[in-house]
Formats: structure tokens, sequence, C-alpha cells
């Protein structure tokens, strides 16, 4: 949605299908969708299946702590290789039957080499997977998967946060397999799946992400079919930060123009986009925007985001002199 800026963090917006579907990529390759989903959404321009979006290689060596020059040949390989990559997933017929499909990811990719970027297009089927927020959406921050080092623990993080609300997911074996993009040849051992997959992916989680996953298994006969993994959120830590104590006495009333123009400034702003991403939605900015200026109407509001106020050349109002 927004550029990260230091620290601040980008949503990820993905709708609950292509969460839900089979599909097995590399890590860098999953990087690479994610950054081309938060640059869409910071630039504005969105998603469609005609306009290219750019990737820069600092975006790449900003997120996950590379060198330059490894950052543009580990994007420049992804592109190659995610060109030639498909997923399947399913819809339901207009008579209510399920419909099996695949697809690939994008439909056009190119490099530059002088600029460090690379330039990808969204295949058709996936672009309103991620632009169209319908009755389920999947949201994330992209430094939560930024230090995940296994594809498996993205895609298990990815799928697990579609069930952030309920608290535990239970699935099958092979639905959980397959959601994994694993082949019917890989880890069929269940100590090697448990171990260099499920194991190393929650432990993953733990360590990175916002979230603390465990699960259990369950038994048919003596084979496993399923697991319920259970999640709650980590405590969470203020996202603004390095307040002015001033603040505390200094809420006043701004005009409905001022109120206009500063939520706008605000909702281009990542660190409110981050925090208040659940009143994002679909909206653009402009109507973002205009949710945040009647937010500056509360004085807890005004006083949180002062700071930001302050550095998008709001003018600390003057003390009245004392008679």
């Amino acid at each position: 949605m927004k550029k990260i800026k230091g620290k601040n963090m980008s949503l990820i917006v993905k709708g609950n299908a292509l969460i839900g579907a089979s599909y097995n990529l590399e890590v860098v390759e999953q990087r690479l969708i994610l950054l081309a989903t938060v640059e869409a959404r910071r630039s504005g321009k969105g998603i469609n299946a005609l306009d290219p979006l750019t990737i820069h290689a600092s975006s790449y060596m900003e997120q996950f702590g590379v060198s330059r020059q490894t950052a543009y040949q580990a994007l420049k390989d992804a592109c190659k290789d995610l060109f030639a990559r498909q997923f399947s997933y399913q819809e339901h017929s207009a008579k209510g039957n399920v419909t099996q499909k695949t697809s690939r990811w994008v439909s056009e990719i190119g490099y530059t080499e002088e600029e460090a970027t690379v330039q990808l297009i969204f295949a058709p089927v996936v672009v309103p997977f991620i632009t169209r927020l319908e009755e389920q959406f999947t949201s994330y921050e992209l430094t939560q998967v930024a230090s995940l080092a296994s594809k498996y623990s993205i895609r298990l993080y990815e799928l697990l946060m579609q069930w952030k609300n309920v608290g535990k997911m239970k699935i099958s074996l092979e639905d959980l397999r397959a959601k994994l993009g694993l082949e019917q040849d890989d880890y069929t051992v269940m100590g090697d799946f448990k171990r260099s997959v499920l194991d190393l992916s929650v432990k993953q989680i733990n360590e990175h992400t916002d979230i603390k996953v465990d699960y259990e298994q369950h038994k048919k006969g003596r084979s496993i079919a399923g697991f319920t993994f259970r999640l709650k959120q980590k405590p969470t830590q203020k996202k603004i930060e390095n307040r002015d104590p001033d603040t505390l006495d200094l809420f006043v009333k701004m005009t409905d123009a001022q109120r206009s123009m500063y939520g706008l400034k605000l909702a281009h702003d990542t660190r409110i986009g981050s925090e208040y991403h659940h009143l994002i939605g679909s909206r653009s900015y402009e109507e973002f925007g205009k949710i945040l200026a009647d937010m500056l109407l509360d004085e807890k509001f005004f006083k949180k985001v002062y700071p930001i106020l302050l550095e998008n050349g709001y003018q600390r109002p003057r003390a009245k002199a004392k008679a």
C-alpha cells in the first residue's frame, strides 16, 4: 500500500482465494510478488494486466538487508523464474460446482541493468485476486515476512493470517502439503516433513513475526491425517514513538480546510497506514484522508499524530502571552 521509510511497514493485501491457492515459489520469487504489490499501492497506480510495475533493487536492499548487486541479481533471476511458474486455484461455476484452474503469475517481465530495476505485469487472473477485496481478505505487513528464510514459512504465515481472528486453523495433511507447494515425492516421510518444513516454519514464524504459533497433529489410525494450528498475536509495541511530551496540552481544533489538508497528508504516511490499515480497505488516499480529517476532531487522536503533523508542516500554536 505504501512505501516503507526506515522501519515503517507496508501493508500487503491479498484475496483469500489467492492465499489459499496451491503454488510453489522460492523465497525470492515470493518476495518479488510482495514488493510489487506494495509498489502498486504505494505509487497509486494500482495493479492491472496492461501496465508494468517497476521494482528497484534498493527496495529489496532495504527490506532484506543485502547489497545492491545481490538485490538486483536476485530480482532479475526471480523475474525469469516467476515467468515460468504456475499456480492452481478453485472457482465455483454458475451451477455451484468447483472448477479447478491453473494460471501463470505474470504475463510479461523485463529488467534494466543500468537502473537496477525489474518490471513485471501480473497475469489477468491474478489482478482481481490482489486488488479486489471481496467478502474476505488477508492483510499483513511486509516486515513480518522479511526475516523468514524458508519459502514454506512465508506460505504458512499467509495461511495462518487468514485465521487470525479465529485463533486457530484446522487443515488436512493433504491440503497443507498442496498449499505449501509440495510435490507428491517431497518429504514423504513424516519425520522429514515435520523437521524440514513444519517445525522449521513454526520456529521462524515464532521468532520473526507478530504471531505465536503451536500445533497439534491428528491421527487416522497410525497415520497423521492433519493438524490444528493455534495462533495468537504477540503484544504490540506502539508504532508511533518519540512523541513530544508537550503535545499533551496542545490540542486545538483545526479549521475544516486544515483538517482536510492534513488528513490527506496523514493518509500518505506509512506509519498511519500501518496502524490504521483496517480503515483503508479498497479506499483511495483521498477517501482515507477524509476519514482521518474527521478523526482529527478527536483530542486523543490529535495528540497521537501531533509529531507527524509537525513533520508535515503543521505550525505549533503560539502560547498566549500572560497578562
